[in-house]
């Protein structure tokens, strides 16, 4: 089946349907990957060796994609879009970093550029164990490590951290590793928690010459002073792997089942294209390197809302202002990518009910396609009571469970891990969600400080911050919007409000791009809204409001080199106008950046963003203050972001969702007592009525 004559209606089915051919959002097929490398390859001799960083689709200027899924969705001809390739990479074992642009219908590359002295790009898989080898290969590292006296057999690990930036020698692009051990108790466990065994040695790697070039000493008392290593006293492990746990023999089995199957539907356009339907939800996912999941073209009801949604950035600053501890603050998705760390996920462990699967294809460093199985789960889960009333005057209950569909997929950084998801319901709602778990970063001590928590005898798990930012771009009943801000004040006691109740909700327009931010005092909550679409029952503009958590923004002061590489973090909301390209809030590459490139400078434009194309960055994070609770594991903290519609629909849009009916929820009871309320009469409170008569005139009943 062509594309033109492809059409997805809204309809209620279930499954997966036929494959269909290629859309200009499917990501790279592996034949585009091996092509586009190929054709930059022959740029260069024949021993030239490069290192690919990323290689991803370009996705189509906006201008030329808006037409072509407004036809889609039509039934009218597309206008055609040729596919290109995004390939980031070096000449090996040099710091010549190159972008290019590959057009892969006319097989030519149509632009080709060396980066400057400073911009460096991510790291890789393969890189980060060629750096865990370096370090550990290094003589000097292995002299130092021997001062320790640590008993035979005892595994040294090594955790390669992007260097950071603090203006000191760090042009060169370099890693800063930090060593840690394996309980030497039990050196045949693998999976034994190195972060409980924490060392004082941090070689750095230059990445071109493949070398150590200095061996740093960690400060572990209340001051910057280190002192080289000496003869360690090794704590007592700590270990989160269910073999070393007293498991609890009280839990039942809860099982999610759906028996007739899930209620989206699912269908493959070409290798690598994915749409999904659910309950009047349409879109497009993709997956890439370094945002892993995309959404494009968000629709309700064959309504557009959003053209584009993805997480655009996030930085974890740690608080300990001791080097190099000073540098740390990791840029995940640019200083490596939400694509490349994405796991594997398991059936009945990371999703429950009726999973379906999205895999995905990325590249090596060599530039060879690398196909990653199961790194997005899709499924439906029960949200508890979506809204219900009972007439007390009659008994009469009406109830609706709310379901969700979970979009979903999990990133491991080293120590932690983040479970992303994207969450629609049947009410036209969609949230984004983000769970922090895994282990915290820790560091050897010997006292109690105040930017950290000793998490376990003689570790320090060091104060942090999580700044995330999902970049909105909204095409709200069209692609011309605007930002405001609402926000509700008391009235001023006066002969109208004498008892000094009344309270009014004011609305204030953002004209013009910049950095704004929440008052919870205010209760201010910004909407997105299309002032050329009115609401039929109240006449206002139609639109959808961003319900966003407060939170403690960078604590880094203005002139840190945290500051200026995070540009995103230091305001809950930013709005630019829209320009193809610009779509990471900490500029296109972050490690050891300078910054200048991302979401402020953009905002510093001063450009009109009213009735216009607009783009939204909403930040949320969280302040981590360490606990013991948090180790040798942490439970989940949970964060979100939720798009709620304002005046969008005539009603509540989910008044037709099936009531919740026992007889297909099949829930059981407990007990006799339970069983004997159930089967009991039904109570409820006699009504009294007024009633107009024949003749107009009122009496009660």
């Amino acid at each position: 089946m062509s594309t033109d004559q492809v059409s997805f209606p809204h309809r209620p089915s279930v499954g997966l349907t036929n494959r269909v051919s290629t859309h200009p959002l499917s990501p790279l097929t592996a034949a585009e990957i091996t092509n586009a490398v190929q054709l930059i390859q022959n740029l260069y001799p024949k021993k030239t060796r490069l290192q690919y960083k990323a290689i991803t689709l370009q996705e189509p200027k906006k201008a030329d994609l808006v037409p072509y899924l407004e036809a889609e969705h039509n039934g009218g001809k597309r206008p055609t879009i040729e596919r290109r390739a995004f390939i980031a990479y070096y000449i090996r074992n040099t710091d010549k970093f190159h972008e290019a642009i590959v057009n892969l219908d006319r097989q030519r590359v149509e632009s080709n550029v060396r980066l400057g002295r400073g911009v460096h790009g991510p790291g890789d898989a393969e890189e980060i164990i060629l750096v865990e080898k370096i370090a550990l290969e290094d003589k000097g590292v292995q002299a130092e490590i021997a001062k320790l006296k640590l008993p035979e057999g005892t595994a040294v690990i090594s955790d390669p951290w992007i260097y950071g930036s603090d203006g000191v020698n760090d042009e060169e692009r370099m890693y800063q590793c930090f060593l840690y051990m394996r309980d030497p108790g039990d050196p045949s466990n693998l999976d034994s928690n190195h972060y409980a065994f924490p060392l004082t040695i941090s070689p750095v790697v230059d990445t071109v010459t493949a070398k150590v070039i200095r061996i740093d000493f960690l400060p572990s008392g209340s001051d910057h002073s280190v002192k080289e290593p000496q003869p360690l006293s090794i704590p007592p492990p700590s270990e989160y792997t269910p073999e070393h746990q007293d498991l609890r023999t009280d839990v039942k089995p809860l099982h999610v089942i759906q028996p007739e199957g899930a209620s989206f539907k699912v269908t493959e356009v070409g290798d690598t294209g994915r749409v999904l339907e659910w309950q009047k939800w349409f879109f497009r996912i993709s997956f890439n390197q370094r945002e892993g999941m995309v959404l494009h073209d968000v629709r309700y009801d064959d309504r557009k809302i959003f053209y584009r949604m993805a997480l655009s950035d996030m930085v974890i600053p740690y608080s300990d202002p001791r080097h190099p501890f000073h540098k740390k603050a990791a840029f995940d998705l640019g200083d490596a990518g939400a694509g490349v760390m994405a796991n594997n996920l398991k059936l009945g462990c990371d999703c429950l009910g009726s999973i379906h699967y999205l895999s995905a294809v990325l590249n090596t460093d060599e530039g060879e396609p690398w196909p990653m199985e199961n790194v997005v789960c899709i499924h439906e889960q029960d949200a508890g009571i979506g809204w219900k009333h009972t007439n007390y005057r009659t008994g009469t209950a009406a109830v609706v469970r709310s379901r969700e569909l979970v979009v979903q997929s999990i990133i491991t950084v080293a120590n932690y891990e983040y479970i992303m998801a994207f969450i629609f319901n049947q009410a036209g709602e969609v949230k984004y969600e983000v769970r922090a778990t895994g282990i915290v970063s820790t560091q050897p001590t010997d006292v109690e400080v105040p930017w950290g928590t000793i998490v376990h005898p003689g570790v320090l798990a060091a104060h942090h911050q999580h700044i995330f930012s999902l970049r909105i771009d909204p095409a709200v009943d069209g692609h011309n919007n605007r930002l405001i801000y609402e926000e509700a004040h008391p009235m001023p006691r006066s002969d109208f409000n004498p008892h000094g109740v009344g309270y009014t909700v004011s609305q204030t327009l953002v004209q013009n791009s910049g950095g704004f931010d929440l008052n919870t005092d205010a209760n201010r909550v910004f909407k997105i809204q299309n002032s050329s679409v009115k609401n039929p029952i109240n006449g206002k503009p139609v639109g959808y409001k961003i319900v966003a958590p407060a939170f403690q923004k960078l604590l880094a002061d203005t002139q840190s080199f945290h500051h200026k590489r995070a540009e995103f973090a230091d305001h809950n909301i930013y709005v630019t106008k829209y320009h193809d390209g610009e779509l990471y809030a900490g500029g296109k590459y972050t490690n050891q950046s300078r910054g200048g490139d991302g979401v402020r400078s953009w905002a510093n434009r001063n450009e009109n963003v009213t009735d216009t194309d607009l783009v939204v960055f909403v930040q949320f994070g969280l302040q981590h203050v360490t606990r013991v609770e948090d180790f040798p594991v942490m439970p989940c903290e949970i964060i979100a972001v939720a798009f709620k519609p304002v005046n969008f629909f005539d009603r509540n849009p989910a008044l037709d969702v099936p009531p919740s009916r026992q007889e297909e929820n099949r829930s059981t009871l407990l007990g006799e007592k339970h069983q004997e309320e159930a089967e009991a009469e039904r109570h409820h409170q006699p009504g009294v009525e007024a009633k107009v008569g024949e003749k107009g005139e009122v009496c009660c009943a």
